[in-house]
């Protein structure tokens, strides 16, 4: 609006001015020469506008005139570039829906117009890794990191272009010259932090977690946490080297991470020693209130130097008394009474966890009937069901499943990977853990012949210097086995008609599936069974052992596939 209002005062401005300059008496007398001229005072000054305004429109025009062949340049470099911009955004847009031919060609486009945008290499780039040029990629990436601007990008991408290669040292030294670049680099430090872990520097990994923390990567619970971690795998290491390191560094670690479970361990151990046994024990229960662990019950139990076997049951159950119910605290008790030849207190405890026993469980449940009764076919039964028990909980990282604590995962590098726990192949599929065999095995076992075995007294009842029978015991399991071995026992006679008779026939029909169905139901149950795998289940080999005797001379050549196959096939 005060556009408006300005633009009619300087109208009207220019209206009185020139109304003021008619009403002006006299005249101008110019001389030039022989020339004169005494034009009115009015007309002067409109030649005179004239004369100016013609000045400055030429002036416009030599200047337009002047800078034309910089406007060219410029429009063409404008259009170069948006060229290389559109190429760059649409190579971008193909390598992320994985068309690697359009990426390379927008790549090639980008590079010849915009050669100078950091874009186009990081596109180069990536199409090159998309179409599996790993030179290629690398020669982009080493460009990308002699540019101040793409420095950082590069290095990232030729640390992952070593990682691909498999070559740590050169991956260390990348990510190493990165971290100096941009301390706050969260691939760098983590990188640097696992392979100085993986390679036993704890003081340098010390170092590196100071700066994450310095940087903002991490936050102060977290570096708690991870700095304990680094000085209980110090302390581990330095237990029989170098003992008063050990000890600070430890006794500093739980301070840290009170709940750590090696760093209990071993400061409970070092407290021993020192007959502090109080402390010990605080130390050993802290960390069994969060996390209940083998090595923990063990740890009190031996807190006292010399104590008997009950006196060690009495403090493994007070310890327990402080996780009732809890599997680990059952075991370490059934443990202490076993020691101590309380094996009536060991069945108690185990009993809730007979019906579904793990590895553990029925472990102890043999070494209970061997040590007790001397029974050596029940310890044999309870040793085969420990065989196809549930697995008991074990350090785990990413699917790797190890013997020791460790403090960084060997699969990913991270730190305070491991965690005790089920390992992922002993989970079970559904909610039902036993392990059913099909109808279809059930009808085949019930059809199989079976020979009678005639009553006999239980196996605790016969005299001493009788032979052992139990081997010929069925193993009473939960899970059923999928194949249940018919038991061997002296012959017998064959089984009469009527026993032939009521025996059930080899194909029953479905009861699961009704008649109504038809065709639409029996399409429910799959033709195949997938089998699936754990992620860290190694399995097996798939491949047979070459036979040199059983391969083909001349082997037939397979099918072509494609085009060649179809085209082969349509001939024939």
């Amino acid at each position: 609006m005060y556009r408006i209002i300005l633009f009619l005062l300087l109208i009207a401005l220019a209206g009185w001015g020139a109304a003021w300059v008619a009403d002006q008496p006299g005249e101008v007398l110019m001389s030039w020469g022989g020339w004169r001229a005494h034009p009115p005072l009015p007309v002067f000054v409109l030649l005179l506008g004239i004369v100016i305004v013609a000045a400055m429109l030429a002036w416009t025009i030599l200047l337009m005139l002047w800078r034309m062949p910089e406007r060219i340049r410029r429009s063409r470099r404008e259009r170069r570039h948006a060229r290389g911009r559109h190429a760059i955004t649409q190579g971008l847009l193909a390598i992320g829906h994985g068309d690697s031919s359009a990426a390379r060609q927008h790549a090639d486009v980008a590079r010849r117009h915009a050669a100078d945008d950091p874009l186009a290499l990081l596109l180069h780039a990536q199409s090159a890794q998309l179409d599996g040029d790993r030179e290629g990629a690398r020669r982009a990436f080493h460009a990308m990191a002699g540019r101040k601007d793409t420095r950082l990008l590069g290095l990232r991408g030729l640390f992952i272009e070593a990682q691909r290669a498999d070559d740590p040292v050169a991956a260390v030294g990348i990510a190493e010259e990165a971290l100096k670049l941009a301390p706050a680099s969260t691939w760098a430090s983590h990188a640097v932090l696992g392979f100085r872990c993986a390679k036993g520097d704890w003081n340098g990994a010390l170092a590196i977690l100071d700066n994450n923390l310095a940087s903002g990567l991490i936050d102060k619970h977290a570096y708690r946490r991870q700095r304990g971690v680094l000085l209980t795998a110090r302390a581990l290491e330095l237990e029989k080297v170098d003992r008063d390191l050990s000890r600070d560094s430890v006794m500093e670690a739980i301070k840290l991470a009170p709940t750590l479970v090696p760093a209990a361990v071993l400061a409970s151990k070092y407290q021993s020693e020192a007959h502090q046994i109080r402390r010990s024990m605080r130390i050993v229960e802290a960390a069994w209130l969060a996390h209940p662990h083998p090595d923990l019950a063990d740890a009190y139990a031996h807190v006292r130097l010399g104590d008997s076997a009950r006196q060690r049951l009495v403090r493994v159950e007070t310890l327990a008394a402080k996780a009732p119910g809890h599997l680990e605290g059952a075991l370490a008790v059934a443990r202490a009474a076993i020691d101590a030849m309380e094996f009536a207190r060991a069945r108690e405890v185990l009993a809730p966890f007979i019906a579904a026993p793990t590895q553990r469980v029925a472990m102890l449940m043999a070494e209970i009937e061997r040590t007790e009764h001397g029974d050596s076919g029940r310890a044999r039964t309870w040793t085969l069901r420990a065989v196809r028990a549930l697995h008991d909980p074990v350090w785990t990282a990413d699917g790797y499943v190890s013997d020791r604590w460790r403090p960084v995962s060997p699969v990913s590098g991270r730190l305070d990977a491991f965690q005790w726990q089920m390992p992922l192949a002993a989970l079970p599929s559904d909610k039902d853990a036993a392990i059913e065999s099909s109808p279809f095995e059930e009808a085949m076992l019930a059809a199989a012949p079976r020979r009678v075995e005639p009553p006999r007294e239980p196996p605790q009842e016969l005299p001493a210097d009788a032979p052992a029978a139990q081997d010929n015991v069925p193993v009473n399991v939960t899970a059923k086995p999928a194949i249940e071995p018919a038991a061997v026992v002296a012959p017998v006679p064959p089984p009469t008609e009527a026993v032939a008779a009521a025996a059930p026939a080899l194909f029953r029909a479905r009861q699961d599936i009704p008649k109504a169905a038809g065709k639409a139901a029996a399409a429910v149950i799959p033709a195949v069974i997938p089998i699936v795998r754990a992620p860290d289940d190694p399995g097996i080999d798939d491949e047979g052992v070459a036979d040199e005797f059983t391969e083909q001379i001349h082997p037939v050549p397979g099918q072509a596939g494609g085009w060649r196959g179809f085209l082969s096939r349509w001939g024939s």
